[in-house]
């Protein structure tokens, strides 16, 4: 131990500063790092954005990331007034959202082209200097394309109404509009609008299922500049299935079929159906399978005869998935799940099921799969059928990449400025303690058992092959899909057979745990907070899975403003149910922001009628002073930079470290 005045200095933290040296060798350059640093800190945090449920709608996930959920064009009024009419307001705007398809739109009716440029450039640079305002010079340069960093960089901090750089300024814009590069510059600053308008985007799960378009949402984020997602229950199914799980292979694609959208497996993915068409088929090819009609036949532009086809294979891969969820069921006891081998319930002479001690008649009794004596055996067919289809989803290039991306940005919960972030629940017992789950002899509970969920859910996709360890984490994916103590699902069951053969709606329900209602209490919003090391008094909880019934009055502020559940129906499937077409909530420097989204027509109309999503905004939390940097997780760390930097400054200073010229 070295002291130097009244700091100590370990061996070991010595040794560390050497290698800090290497990168400030000098206490000049130690000391312009503090001076960044503490600048960073005092500028006001940035814009955090929070959205659940997705559930595939790519146009209308796409079209809130675009309009940053109408702040872009909360930025234009603000900036412009009442300068500008409305209808122009609303032409820059989608511009800014769709820059490449309104360009086009906008040189088949303008007439003086080079002045729609001129006067199109100095307000998307105004916009985007607006925006731009609270990030240091350097991340904004992060943000810029490499073919116009420079130019974007000086049009940005030159003042223009300077008369030394009047010309200057003016002189920029007419070259880029001369040599022909004006499309291409107006789109690069549209792009830096929208990515300066939102700093960093969460997920809180279900990206995929039920909508047509989850690869082009997993797309859009693969790409996107700063992202988390906290896993849904759909989520950790598709990772299941990429894990090899045949199961959890059964459930996607049986949902897929269910709401007719299976051109996501075959187009989006590559996965080969056909093996599942020609077997359906052959062994169902008198059923009318008319349970198993796709949810949306009646909006879906398939023929009958294509949407009889896709109900015989839906049928198909149901029967399957039942066997394979049955299999799983007898070789691991230890999920205590035997109440759910449904298939050794049926009485198949009687046509008949006992569940829960009661008797239910089944609307459909055709079953030529199954052997009443080893009900959950698949037939040869079957099996070969299933071995081709883990084939394809496990030799899918771009699903690959996808999970890759889910795994990297992705866990079960996360910690992070004082908002707790999960999709669905914490498991607690009916007194509110936390719930106690075993899990390959050892028992966990709160933040232990979602890290040990955590690993599992890396060990299924990452861990070493033909190992026990390995098999009971693939299982175990299945199990967070429909299992009763699962953070996931948080359910009692999933009666996705009896929704099928029983016309018992008593049968379909489905008990929430214990968390669904205790969480109303701040008490056990606190408790939470705790377990996972936050401050009660200042955070939140944000989750969504269970979709918030705004028809029915319910609120998504929950536990006097602890807890926030964000599902308002991005999935067209629930928005019957909700009235309302999802949420985004917003974390600005100002507070918290709810935002409540009407349904979305259409990209095409957005574009030629510049249609925007209607939103509705509510003030959750505001803050007297602006949040800044050094209030944040970022800011933590970059204070712990600091201090280090300060105690190479000190061993540069006292001695104990040479400078480097």
């Amino acid at each position: 131990m070295m002291e130097c005045g009244t700091l100590k200095i370990n061996d070991a933290e010595l040794d560390y500063l050497k290698l800090l040296a290497q990168r400030f060798p000098s206490i000049a350059d130690a000391s312009t790092e503090i001076i960044n640093l503490e600048a960073i800190m005092n500028l006001p945090k940035g814009t955090e954005y929070f959205l659940t449920d997705l559930h595939g709608e790519h146009e209308a996930f796409s079209h809130v990331m675009r309009n940053a959920s109408g702040v872009i064009r909360q930025k234009v009024n603000d900036l412009f007034g009442t300068t500008l009419r409305e209808s122009e307001k609303r032409e820059l705007c989608t511009l800014i959202y769709y820059p490449e398809q309104k360009l086009e739109l906008v040189k088949q009716s303008e007439k003086e082209l080079n002045d729609w440029y001129r006067i199109t450039l100095n307000r998307l640079i105004d916009l985007c200097r607006m925006v731009s305002s609270k990030y240091t010079r350097s991340k904004v340069r992060k943000a810029l394309p490499s073919d116009f960093a420079y130019v974007i960089e000086e049009l940005l901090h030159e003042d223009r109404n300077m008369p030394n750089k009047q010309d200057y300024f003016n002189g920029i814009l007419n070259a880029i509009i001369e040599i022909g590069r004006a499309d291409e510059f107006i789109i690069a600053l549209c792009n830096v609008i929208q990515r300066l308008t939102i700093d960093t985007l969460h997920i809180v799960g279900d990206i995929f299922d039920r909508g047509s378009g989850s690869h082009t949402i997993m797309d859009i984020l693969c790409r996107y500049h700063q992202f988390d997602i906290q896993w849904g229950n759909h989520d950790i199914l598709w990772m299941g299935a990429a894990a090899g799980n045949k199961a959890c292979i059964a459930n996607v694609i049986r949902i897929a079929l269910r709401y007719a959208n299976h051109t996501v497996l075959e187009d989006g993915y590559g996965i080969n159906l056909l093996p599942l068409a020609t077997f359906a088929m052959e062994t169902y090819g008198d059923d009318p399978c008319s349970r198993f009609r796709a949810k949306n036949a009646k909006d879906s532009s398939y023929k009958d005869k294509t949407l009889h086809l896709i109900a015989q294979m839906h049928k198909a891969i149901a029967m399957i998935q039942f066997k394979l969820e049955g299999q799983i069921i007898e070789r691991r006891p230890e999920f205590d799940m035997a109440s759910r081998d449904l298939l050794r319930h049926i009485n198949y002479i009687e046509g008949t099921i006992e569940i829960e001690e009661k008797i239910y008649p089944l609307n459909d009794r055709n079953f030529p799969t199954i052997d009443p004596s080893d009900p959950n055996r698949l037939t040869e067919e079957e099996a070969e059928l299933m071995r081709k289809l883990r084939t394809s989803f496990l030799n899918s290039e771009k699903l690959g990449k996808h999970i890759r991306c889910l795994y990297a940005h992705g866990s079960l919960y996360l910690a992070m400025n004082s908002n707790l972030l999960y999709h669905a629940s914490i498991p607690l017992a009916e007194d509110g303690s936390f719930l106690k789950v075993k899990l390959q002899g050892e028992t966990y509970s709160g933040k232990a058992l979602m890290d040990e969920i955590d690993r599992l859910a890396r060990e299924a996709y990452f861990g070493r092959q033909r190992t026990e360890a390995h098999s009971f984490a693939v299982d175990y994916m299945w199990y967070l899909w429909c299992g009763a103590h699962s953070p996931l699902f948080g359910k009692d069951k999933m009666t996705t057979f009896e929704r099928y053969f029983i016309d018992d709606k008593e049968s379909h329900k489905e008990k929430k745990g214990p968390y669904f209602q205790l969480i109303n209490h701040e008490e056990t919003c606190n408790r939470i907070f705790k377990e996972f090391g936050l401050p009660p008094a200042s955070s939140h909880i944000i989750n969504g899975h269970i979709p918030v019934k705004t028809l029915k009055g319910e609120s998504p502020i929950k536990a006097g403003g602890k807890l926030l559940v964000i599902d308002g129906g991005f999935s067209k499937a629930y928005q019957p149910e909700t009235g309302i077409a999802g949420y985004t909530l917003i974390f600005n420097s100002y507070g918290l922001q709810l935002v409540q989204h009407e349904p979305f027509e259409s990209t095409q109309k957005a574009i030629e009628e510049g249609q925007d999503i209607k939103s509705t905004r509510f003030v959750v939390e505001s803050n007297i002073e602006r949040i800044k940097v050094r209030d944040t997780n970022i800011g933590r760390e970059l204070m712990r930079q600091t201090n280090e930097l300060h105690k190479l400054l000190y061993a540069y200073r006292s001695g104990l470290i040479k400078e480097r010229k």
